[in-house]
């Protein structure tokens, strides 16, 4: 069959395509992404799709870097109209805008964050320049806070050699950020991460009806912890 040209399809095909695949997610999730269930939503044939993803690990892909794009937009809102100088304030807003996104993008934080998709492997050439962006404003904060003598990385434990050699090379591709920066980036991300998920995952006790609440004070904990 003659796939149809760009010109022969409805406009803004390819973001319908990607909009109809998010609502596939969240009605089956990731893991049963099919372009002939969205050809049929979107009432065009399958080959039509094929002017745009060749198959379905590349809108996959397409997914995720829209996902962490949208991510990293979002960190850079928070802070955008803050003061330079008050860089704990603005650690502070990335840290809840990381939660306000997460809980408005549940499908699009599972994705790029939850359960592995079957014989689906991420290309890093793609989705790590994304990935990084999305981290970008955290590491920024961490490493002006650094430079300030705000950050307290004595209160950290030692690190090992092999940890070091990791962070160094990590280092390489970071525009030269500090090794106790980058691990501190881990970190907190790591922390926000958590808690993320286990409020998307409906896995916190009933009782607390704002996990919003808990959220904030942890941010405010590790202002207290690492500075």
């Amino acid at each position: 069959m003659v796939r149809p040209t760009r010109r022969q399809q409805i406009p803004h095909l390819q973001e319908a395509i990607k909009d109809t695949a998010w609502n596939q997610i969240a009605e089956t999730g990731a893991a049963t992404l099919s372009l002939r269930a969205i050809a049929r939503e979107l009432g065009i044939t399958a080959p039509a799709i094929y002017n745009y993803f060749s198959d379905r690990d590349a809108l996959v892909t397409a997914l995720i870097v829209d996902a962490y794009t949208s991510l990293g937009e979002s960190q850079m809102a928070s802070i955008s109209e803050m003061s330079e100088e008050d860089l704990k304030a603005r650690f502070v807003a990335l840290g809840l805008a990381y939660r306000e996104w997460a809980v408005t993008y549940p499908q699009r934080y599972q994705l790029i964050f939850g359960t592995p998709i079957p014989n689906y492997v991420a290309p890093d050439d793609i989705t790590f320049p994304a990935a990084a962006h999305a981290i970008v404003p955290l590491a920024t904060t961490l490493q002006a806070l650094y430079a300030t003598g705000q950050l307290h990385p004595e209160r950290l434990a030692p690190m090992t050699p092999e940890l070091k050699s990791m962070l160094e090379n990590w280092q390489k591709m970071e525009l030269g950020a500090d090794l106790e920066v980058l691990y501190l980036t881990m970190i907190v991300w790591s922390r926000v991460h958590g808690m993320s998920m286990l409020e998307i995952g409906h896995h916190v006790p009933s009782v607390i009806t704002d996990p919003g609440e808990i959220f904030r004070r942890e941010i405010v904990s590790m202002l207290l912890q690492y500075l």
